[in-house]
């Protein structure tokens, strides 16, 4: 899932600063499981950023609102024209749902309320950790389900580096497991050593950022789109 966090108040206060009415717009997807976008956030965000207000001896009016995903078109249709009422929208959704409110509503102000982090996985209660960086040409298959594109330090593709050791990563030797050491203990859990002795090739990073903004289309997405909106269409003659 898509993990983000909270950016500090004072930056999102600057934001807002100057407008007397907002919406906090939140998200019931990847950053609602992470603690950071969801119904609860927006409370606590809202109720942050209207103290600090009051502070500066002014009211700030703030519309409270969460849809279920924020990077869909569909989900949008649910705030209705809620956004005509307000100044300025603080998304607390990922970095992809603050572009998809600039692309649905252009003429709307819309400023992000978290930083997004990484894809990750919920390794424990209230600890999420890097597992991927959707780099669109995926090697699980050689090492065993373990990524050592988003979970070696140093992005190696084969074998560990000189700095490995008792199985811990030298940038932190307290928290980051050597990545190739659980590939190693993965592959020989399941019989695959094999794998670990094939060297691969140097990685095609224009699959990843490097090749620009990336895009996938799914042909039948398209065709049953296609086919829905002629069944709307009155028959001709």
């Amino acid at each position: 899932m898509i993990v983000a966090e909270t950016k500090p108040i004072e930056e999102i206060y600057g934001f807002i600063e100057p407008y007397n009415k907002i919406m906090v717009l939140g998200c019931g997807g990847c950053v609602s499981v992470c603690l950071s976008g969801g119904e609860k956030e927006v409370g606590v965000l809202t109720s942050a950023l209207k103290l600090k207000r009051k502070i500066d001896g002014r009211e700030l009016e703030v519309v409270e609102m969460t849809i279920p995903r924020q990077c869909d078109w569909e989900y949008f249709d649910l705030m209705g024209s809620r956004l005509d009422e307000v100044e300025a929208v603080v998304s607390i959704g990922c970095g992809a749902g603050v572009q998809a409110l600039v692309k649905k509503f252009p003429d709307s102000l819309v400023y992000p309320g978290l930083n997004t982090s990484f894809l990750g996985v919920g390794e424990k209660p209230g600890v999420w950790v890097e597992y991927c960086q959707g780099c669109g040409s995926c090697v699980l298959g050689l090492t065993g389900g373990i990524c050592p594109v988003a979970r070696c330090s140093k992005h190696i593709l084969n074998g560990p580096c000189g700095g490995s050791e008792k199985g811990m990563c030298e940038v932190d030797p307290k928290n980051i497991p050597c990545v190739w050491q659980l590939i190693y203990d993965r592959l020989k859990s399941i019989d695959r050593l094999d794998l670990i002795e094939k060297i691969m090739d140097m990685k095609d990073w224009s699959t990843a950022t490097d090749g620009g903004v990336r895009r996938m289309e799914n042909p039948e997405v398209f065709a049953l789109e296609h086919k829905q909106q002629e069944d709307k269409e009155p028959a001709k003659g």
